[in-house]
């Protein structure tokens, strides 16, 4: 059996809603994102949750270890067209290194979208009219973890 990558483009909230979803608990080095004015485009590649497929059995034959590994993780490219500006608030990207886990995108007012990271971090990408795509690259790997996010007492 195989896998259906995702292949999804998002030009309105509603849209965004969608891709936000998938997109929750991606998680990425800062060093792979990046925003490119002269063609005003960010970019980034994500490690992406497969949600869509966390409460099912895993492709192909049966493994006397599938309960050791019994979700999935894809590299994912995610780029956000029509971008003249990005803001940030909460990380250093000089430490390209450091791991972001994303939690949403958002628009943000008429201007812009907002991507927010676990630990407070944003970003805020400025743009009169974006556009997001979003498209698996290559074949998902299993890992044993899954996202979750406790309530705050």
């Amino acid at each position: 059996m195989t896998v259906t990558p995702i292949r999804l483009r998002a030009e309105d909230a509603e849209d965004l809603k969608i891709v936000s979803a998938c997109l929750q608990d991606a998680i990425l080095p800062i060093g792979d994102m990046d925003f490119l004015p002269d063609d005003r485009r960010f970019v980034m590649v994500v490690s992406r949750f497969r949600w869509e497929a966390a409460d099912r059995p895993r492709p192909g034959p049966a493994a006397d270890d599938d309960h050791l590994a019994a979700y999935e993780r894809v590299q994912c490219g995610v780029r956000v067209e029509g971008v003249t500006g990005v803001k940030r608030r909460g990380f250093d990207v000089k430490n390209r290194a450091q791991i972001l886990e994303l939690l949403a995108i958002a628009p943000d007012g008429a201007d812009g979208l907002l991507l927010t990271f676990a630990g407070g971090g944003c970003l805020r990408l400025e743009s009169a009219s974006w556009r997001v795509l979003v498209e698996d690259l290559g074949e998902p790997w299993p890992t044993s973890n899954r996202p979750s996010h406790p309530l705050e007492a």
